[in-house]
């Protein structure tokens, strides 16, 4: 048996390192075929080690990230493969593929670098921390209150962008000796002024709902996924009245780690297609898009799971429910709007119906929804969290030009070359 295991995980990597060259070559086609960086152009970088996989915590940024860059010229530095393959292809912005530090450090010494960007929490992250002389900002791919959430790796940047006064309270309640007045600002959800994609139906006197699970988790105090716990009977229950329409939006990690959560995931699929089929009429629609926004516009009523869902829901301040973790070990935040929230519980997922006319009718459960959406996010007016998130870039910048004044007469700080590395 052992053998066997050790064959097939050799020839997995065998296929991973084939991917990993296909898309490497074809990257760097890409690249030449497209005129070079201007030097000294750009200001602002995101940094981005992953691959394809988690494009998702880059797509939510596209557009907030292109209006930024009408005042401070913006690159992507991504240093997988694939992900520079998706980058170039889909968003709009310029990208520099550096899958080496020596590709990395060449290309950063050809700009203006100030303020560096990051959406996620990747170990190789640490080899761009190498760079000073400009400032290591933490965006994240999302607000929640996840445990993610208030690791201690905020102290690994020089800042932290945070949504409103819920993040703060969550970081000044875990983290020892991190001065949040110096090194957070608020910005609110400036994604929720660019929301993106085509209504793929004709609206109706349908009542519209949003199911947007999360992928099961890698551990007990991470399974949050209600696919199986709550899925397939409140999609079924859904698809049964004739009055629903249904917007399923799972996770694109869905079924990654256990294999019964995957084929649930595929049951619902095929549910929501049969009924298409007996009803044209109702569209309902498996949405596994790269844009996110129509969704949370479109939907009367959401139901998610503990995740960034959550409170990009929130931000759009309409009605949702939450599906309670089945698993007893799942850590629950109940500092925040968990604490408060519309729950939904396995055994209540076939009632639905009920379960949604509740929420939607209930005037206490929206004046709190209303409540919670202040809290979070803070003014949710059109434009207002993208105003405050150039403010912060600014005011970055203007820092950057004082720190910059009082060292111009040191040395440069260029690190040593680190070994070279490429992979996905």
């Amino acid at each position: 048996m052992d053998a066997i295991g050790d064959a097939k995980k050799a020839a997995a990597l065998l296929r991973k390192a084939l991917a990993t060259r296909s898309a490497v070559a074809g990257v760097r086609r890409t690249v030449a075929s497209t005129p070079p960086h201007p030097a000294g152009h750009f200001r602002v970088a995101v940094y981005f080690a992953d691959g394809e996989v988690n494009m998702y915590q880059m797509r939510q940024w596209y557009k907030p990230l292109a209006e930024l860059a009408k005042t401070w010229p913006v690159v992507i530095l991504s240093r997988a493969a694939t992900g520079a393959r998706s980058l170039l292809r889909e968003s709009g912005l310029p990208v520099a593929f550096v899958p080496t530090v020596r590709d990395l450090e060449d290309y950063i010494a050809t700009q203006d670098i100030r303020v560096v960007l990051y959406v996620n929490q990747n170990t190789r992250n640490f080899q761009m921390f190498r760079y000073g002389r400009r400032w290591h900002v933490f965006i994240n791919h999302g607000e929640s209150d996840k445990m993610y959430m208030t690791t201690n790796q905020y102290k690994a940047y020089d800042y932290a962008f945070i949504a409103g006064d819920a993040a703060r309270e969550r970081l000044q309640r875990v983290l020892w000796d991190y001065d949040l007045d110096r090194r957070t600002l608020q910005i609110g959800r400036p994604q929720a002024d660019h929301y993106s994609g085509t209504l793929p139906y004709t609206p109706d006197a349908r009542t519209v709902v949003l199911y947007a699970p999360t992928w099961e988790g890698d551990r007990p105090s991470a399974h949050y996924g209600s696919i199986l716990t709550h899925g397939e009977a409140l999609v079924a229950a859904l698809l049964a009245t004739g009055e629903h329409r249904v917007i399923y939006r799972p996770h694109p990690r869905s079924g990654v780690v256990n294999a019964e959560y995957g084929a649930a995931n595929a049951r619902i699929i095929a549910a929501l297609a049969a009924a298409n089929t007996a009803d044209p009429a109702a569209h309902h629609v498996f949405d596994d898009g790269p844009e996110l926004g129509w969704q949370l516009a479109a939907a009367d009523l959401a139901v998610v799971d503990i995740s960034a869902m959550v409170y990009d829901r929130l931000a759009a301040d309409k009605p949702l429910l939450v599906t309670r973790p089945a698993d007893p070990e799942a850590i629950v935040d109940t500092h925040g709007y968990l604490s408060a929230c519309e729950w939904l519980d396995a055994a209540a997922a076939g009632q639905i119906v009920a379960e949604g006319h509740r929420v939607l009718d209930d005037p206490d459960a929206v004046a709190r929804l209303e409540q919670w959406v202040q809290h979070y996010f803070g003014d949710t007016a059109p434009g207002a969290a993208t105003a405050r998130f150039h403010a912060a870039i600014g005011e970055l910048m203007t820092r950057w030009e004082h720190w910059h004044a009082e060292s111009a007469d040191d040395d440069l700080d260029i690190p040593e070359p680190e070994e070279a590395e490429l992979d996905d």
